[in-house]
């Protein structure tokens, strides 16, 4: 796989069991880049290795007054030094192809997963977890598969090079090829403090990632009621752990490091005391002595590399294991089933046994307001959600539109049948073109949608926001998360992009929650008027939208307890007044009060008060 051939055609099924098992999952599916790499790597570190000898015969040369033998020696120097570098150009080139097509990979695999989410991702996992991963642990997770390779190639070049000074003198070439081992394996003891060191790093980083990335998501409600001072304290305190606890594990790197390199040190020392002695009494040549000790000098550098790869697995495994915890996660607790079908009809919910009849406008009222967003993520075919297990979602019955189960037909399908407007709904950054060319029907257009969600008010200062739009609100630039818009701008813009996509079922949660009641009243007739013969749901408690719906449902506790329109049901059922009204205990005499005035109001004793909206202005 090369840089230019990516992203990849299909990123493959990942080992999701583990963080090692992911690692694993990686270099295994790039064997071919990592074995390119390996072969570099081994000709590289020869080429280093074969050094000490060709320096070994020069001095013997010198020595002995050869001069043949001595330009040989040049000869062979100048060929060791190609090798070395063609092996270390071609070593660096492919060893980063892993670590960029590695991360490309990760990258691509997290994109896929929240194309498969959607806004269930954030619901399930912090949105700063997500971005540190698809961040700092994508850059981690490729280091260590980069690495690897040339960890290999290292330390296969010190079990040539130890075999070999045995071979060619075992007096000193035994001494060396019994301490690497030791030099090699001496760091361990240390690893797992630092690796816990490392981990916990690790972890308040990732909490200083999240605070930092919600309280900049929240920065304009926290400028309206003066808290960036308390915000910025905690991100203090919280930056400053993170600080603590890099020192920390600084400081057991630094320690690994120290051995390394006083363990190698002291090999040398002994080396040449010991090689000096046996020259001294003509046991061995000078230059035998030179070749060991160069050879003994040069195995430090791949020594090196053990401490780069446990420092990269350290790094790499929490991140592997994050990165896990987000790919493992499942739309649903089922495996699509049936192919090519795009269902129509009523949506049903067994579970609740809530009914969207097909081309009505039905709004749900819930008395939870978590209750009412996690219905809203079953009727779009999404599994359960925050601390419900996958056993749990798979006892729960899909949600039906038509008589067939979202969960049994091929997300695309599920995704196009059904459309899903969270509360909190994002806005890409981009004109407001961009934002509006989204897969759809095309039977809606943008200016339809904008004029069904009241986006008038919005469209003028779009255009007066910018001089480079030409006027042109629709080439206006919109900030990431439509940051430089109010609250309801954002919200009605958010509104028109899902009306103008124009599903078989359109399911709103709280669509008009942040704009003022005359507004509302306005989205909710543009709403029912634009999705006329095509099924809407509408998650809200405001008696605006609520009285422009065909039909309402009031769940009590998980269950559909009573069905009518408002007006008849704020008049006869309790529970959905109270949630309508906003009953509180101290209001029920309120409440009895509406009751009461609707009971005179139908006796006729009370001939001044015409209509119902006159009593609940009254109440």
């Amino acid at each position: 796989m090369q840089i230019r051939d990516l992203p990849y055609s299909d990123p493959g099924d990942p080992d999701v069991r583990s963080g090692p098992r992911f690692l694993f999952w990686l270099g295994r599916n790039q064997l071919g880049g990592q074995l390119k790499s390996l072969s570099w790597g081994l000709l590289h570190q020869l080429g280093i290795a074969g050094l000490p000898v060709t320096v070994g015969l020069a001095v013997q040369a010198v020595i002995d007054r050869s001069g043949g033998r001595l330009a040989l020696a040049g000869g062979l120097i100048v060929a060791l030094g190609v090798l070395i570098a063609v092996g270390d150009t071609m070593l660096h080139r492919t060893a980063v192809t892993n670590w960029i097509t590695a991360a490309a990979r990760v990258q691509q695999l997290l994109a896929r997963k929240t194309a498969e989410l959607g806004s269930a991702l954030t619901r399930r996992v912090a949105a700063g977890e997500v971005v540190a991963v698809s961040t700092g642990d994508v850059e981690k997770i490729g280091w260590f598969v980069e690495a690897l390779s040339r960890f290999a190639a290292a330390a296969t070049a010190l079990v040539v090079i130890s075999v070999g000074l045995a071979v060619y003198l075992p007096s000193l070439g035994l001494m060396v090829a019994l301490a690497m081992p030791v030099l090699a394996l001496a760091v361990l003891p240390l690893l797992p403090r630092a690796t816990r060191r490392a981990d916990e790093q690790r972890e308040k980083a990732g909490k200083a990632t999240e605070l930092a990335s919600d309280t900049v998501a929240g920065l304009r409600v926290l400028r309206g009621i003066g808290g960036e001072e308390l915000f910025l304290g905690r991100y203090r305190r919280a930056s400053q752990e993170v600080r603590r606890a890099a020192v920390r594990s600084a400081r057991m790197w630094a320690l690994i490091s120290a051995v390394q390199v006083l363990l190698p040190g002291i090999l040398l020392i002994s080396l040449v005391w010991y090689g000096a002695t046996l020259a001294r009494d003509g046991r061995i040549d000078v230059g035998q002595l030179v070749t060991v000790y160069s050879a003994a000098t040069l195995m430090l550098f791949p020594l090196r590399h053990f401490e780069e790869i446990a420092m990269a697995y350290s790094f790499s495994r929490p991140s592997a294991q994050r990165a896990v915890r987000v790919l493992s996660l499942h739309r649903s607790a089922q495996e699509a089933t049936v192919e090519g079908v795009t269902p129509t009809g009523d949506l049903y919910d067994p579970a609740t046994g809530l009914m969207a009849p097909r081309g009505q406008f039905t709004a749900v009222v819930c008395g939870d307001p978590d209750e009412a967003g996690r219905l809203a993520e079953r009727l779009g075919g999404h599994a359960a959600t925050g601390e419900e297990d996958d056993k749990a979602a798979a006892a729960t019955p899909s949600v039906l539109l038509g008589g067939v189960a979202l969960d049994e037909i091929p997300l695309d399908a599920a995704r196009a049948a059904v459309l899903v407007q969270d509360k909190d709904p994002v806005l890409l950054s981009g004109t407001l073109r961009e934002l509006l060319d989204v897969p759809s029907s095309g039977l809606v257009t943008a200016d339809a949608a904008l004029e069904a969600a009241q986006c008038g008010d919005v469209l003028s200062a779009l255009a007066q926001a910018s001089a480079d739009n030409e006027g042109d609100p629709m080439r206006t630039r919109i900030t990431e998360r439509g940051r430089s818009l109010s609250g309801g701008q954002r919200q009605r813009l958010a509104l028109a992009r899902s009306l103008v996509t124009d599903p078989e079922a359109l399911v709103l949660d709280e669509p008009t929650s942040a704009v003022d009641s005359h507004t509302e009243a306005r989205v909710a007739a543009g709403i029912a008027k634009l999705r006329q013969g095509r099924t809407t749901v509408a998650f809200a408690s405001s008696p605006l939208l609520l009285d422009a719906a065909d039909r309402v449902v009031l769940v009590h506790e998980g269950t559909v307890v009573a069905v009518g329109n408002h007006r008849d049901l704020l008049r006869n059922e309790p529970r959905y007044r109270a949630v309508v009204t906003r009953e509180t205990d101290d209001g029920a005499d309120a409440a009895d009060g509406v009751s009461d005035a609707v009971s005179v109001m139908k006796s006729g004793d009370v001939p001044a008060m015409k209509s119902i909206e006159e009593i609940e202005e009254r109440a």
